[in-house]
């Protein structure tokens, strides 16, 4: 992963009306949302879920899914109304001087956001730190209950291939691994949705040419 990226920037398999997120499970909550193609019990909804665009980065946060409790790896993909309302609706999950006037401002915020918006340093195929970021979205409350309700589209198993890129990783074989791992362009923002949770270098070029572009919808897809 050679290619230069900004600083702060969402990346994603994406297409015109959705994205793909990862998280990692233990296999009872992995069955059962493959069987329901959505989240359901033994998953608990009142616990904050973190949604990862970022392969690489899920593979660096759960082991390649071996870490205990993360040992299936779920590509879910949902649609961009949904995302888009979580970002709008987000507060950084540490204070931020772009985006707060104050400590005060932000914790305020935080008190009554149902999302949570954190910029990890974003890893190579080998899981080593880049110096651009990758976001991760924390979504609790109303956002856990949209999400699992109203935004999933799909929920697939994406286990075996995170196991096999991890092999070839450590065969020494990377490019072979970046092959099989599904390509993330960056994803079109609003400027204000840019703003809102500073990132840079994905702003949509028809934003202004849409009235309410970024806006939330009544209804998610």
């Amino acid at each position: 992963m050679t290619t230069h990226h900004p600083p702060r920037q969402i990346r994603a398999v994406h297409d015109e009306h959705s994205l793909v997120v990862y998280q990692a499970y233990p296999a009872a909550v992995a069955e059962a949302a493959l069987a329901a193609g959505t989240f359901v019990a033994p998953f608990k909804r009142e616990r904050m879920t973190w949604i990862k665009p970022s392969f690489r980065w899920t593979m660096y946060r759960s082991g390649w899914g071996t870490k205990a409790g993360q040992e299936r790896v779920l590509a879910v993909r949902i649609s961009r109304a949904g995302f888009e309302w979580a970002l709008d609706r987000s507060c950084p999950s540490h204070y931020d001087r772009d985006r707060h006037a104050s400590a005060a401002a932000w914790k305020a915020e935080l008190r009554t956001s149902p999302v949570r918006v954190q910029w990890d340093p974003e890893r190579s195929t080998a899981l080593g730190a880049l110096p651009h970021r990758a976001l991760q979205l924390g979504l609790s409350g109303e956002a856990v209950d949209r999400y699992a309700d109203e935004w999933i589209l799909t929920v697939t198993d994406a286990t075996a291939l995170a196991h096999e890129a991890r092999d070839l990783v450590r065969a020494g074989r990377a490019a072979a691994a970046d092959a099989l791992i599904p390509a993330e362009t960056a994803y079109p923002l609003s400027d204000r949705l840019a703003l809102r949770i500073t990132a840079g270098g994905s702003r949509d070029p028809r934003a202004r040419e849409r009235p309410g572009a970024g806006r939330p919808q009544a209804r998610m897809e």
